[in-house]
């Protein structure tokens, strides 16, 4: 294909051309894409659905990879290995371009067995034990995420619920653990299958090869600038056969909802109403919307070990516990809500645009970007394109929060998106 921009493969639209892009609608297209590269020694980006990378607009020299595989599985753990699975799923490909355009890759049907190269299997260890309720849902790298949640949800399967309207592409989850209104991807990931880049093989890591974190597992930690030693082919869940939902764990979540945090609402429930707060802080991706050309949520959630606390921090400021990929509290350890650090350091929703002032790092809010990029008018934590802005644009926006939120209160904000050619 033509090798576009960045610019037209990520959710924030701001990147520079690529050198060569090739679009892998089978997993063995998508081997065989990312071999070819390794045996020319080009560098190598893998691309689902953009949403998770801020480039430069420099040249991207090397090779970007489109994922467009397709399609996922339902299975009973309780068959016999190699039984023809209970559901087998493939759905016309969704716009792998972030905001609408054309098309990447074909509908694929994922098979419940998978042949080739030479595979290593761990322990299934994720999620709950298997009983009458649970079923194995094993999606395509490329399947786009909020699909396999509207999916899911819509057979009764409970687990994947207040995920929805998170961007991206299914292999793209386990790699961030990502998670929202109380619940991570890896509390229902039984294992992932990859494509090894170092030994040239396909391996299955189980949920404790994964050493999963708070936004954080082996496969983020395994990738260097963009480029992954391990290539996410599929991914399984774990999930139950419900009508009503995992147990609400947020808050805010439970208020909208009418229950009590711990109780649980019917899933198609909780569903529409994590889309309707998504919508309402800019995080569901809209072509109308430029609250929503961003990578999302720009910083993490500091976690400070409880040793390294000081009074800069008020005694007011929402703390929250830290959890293991298990939900298990980890103690000795405080995390705060990187919005409400933003938000108290003085920078309030749409700084950027031209007019504001931040005193505290004297700099104007028309120095900063020329009002091309901003804070999210909806929510403090969206770096976001307001229309012509360059990657660095953006990354001055993020560059100025960082320093003024350390200034204030000593605690030094962490990107989750990936960087291509620019730095804090």
């Amino acid at each position: 294909m033509n090798a576009p921009r960045l610019s037209q493969l990520t959710s924030t639209a701001v990147g520079g051309p690529v050198s060569r892009c090739v679009e892998a609608s089978t997993e063995e297209e998508l081997v065989a894409a990312v071999s070819r590269a390794d045996q020319a020694g080009e560098r190598v980006l893998i691309v689902g659905g953009g949403s998770n990378i801020l480039a430069s607009d420099e040249p991207f020299e090397g090779t970007v990879v489109l994922v467009g595989t397709r399609g996922f599985t339902v299975t009973d753990p309780r068959r016999t290995a190699g039984s023809a699975p209970s559901d087998d799923v493939a759905r016309e490909p969704a716009g792998a371009s972030p905001h609408g355009g054309a098309h990447h890759g074909a509908a694929q049907h994922l098979p419940p067995a998978h042949g080739g190269a030479e595979t290593e299997t761990g322990t299934e260890t994720g999620g709950d034990a298997a009983d009458e309720r649970s079923v194995l849902v094993e999606a395509a790298a490329g399947h786009p995420w909020d699909d396999l949640v509207r999916d899911t949800v819509e057979r009764g399967l409970a687990g994947l619920e207040t995920l929805a309207g998170i961007p991206g592409t299914t292999g793209a989850t386990p790699v961030q653990n990502v998670g929202a209104y109380g619940s991570e991807v890896s509390q229902n990931i039984v294992r992932v299958r990859v494509w090894d880049r170092q030994e040239q093989r396909s391996r299955t890591f189980s949920f404790e090869d994964l050493e999963f974190s708070y936004r954080d597992s082996l496969l983020k930690r395994s990738t260097d600038h963009g480029s992954p030693r391990y290539v996410v082919l599929s991914v399984t869940f774990r999930l139950e056969r419900r009508e009503d939902s995992t147990p609400v764990r947020y808050a805010q979540l439970a208020t909208a909802l009418g229950v009590e945090v711990g109780e649980r609402a019917p899933l198609t429930t909780v569903r529409d109403t994590v889309l309707r707060l998504r919508a309402g802080k800019g995080m569901v991706l809209d072509p109308e919307d430029r609250d929503t050309f961003s990578t999302g949520s720009f910083f993490t959630n500091p976690v400070v070990p409880e040793h390294e606390l000081t009074d800069r921090i008020p005694a007011d400021a929402p703390r929250y516990p830290v959890l293991d990929a298990r939900g298990r509290t980890v103690e000795g350890a405080v995390k705060f809500s990187a919005a409400w650090l933003i938000d108290h350091a003085g920078f309030g929703k749409g700084f950027g645009l031209p007019g504001t002032r931040n005193e505290l790092l004297d700099l104007a809010g028309e120095d900063v970007a020329g009002g091309r990029a901003s804070l999210s008018s909806k929510h403090t934590l969206a770096m976001t394109n307001r229309g012509e802005a360059t990657g660095e644009d953006v990354a001055a926006v993020a560059r100025a929060v960082q320093r003024g939120v350390e200034q204030v209160f000593g605690v030094r904000l962490e990107p989750e998106p990936v960087l291509l050619g620019l730095s804090l």
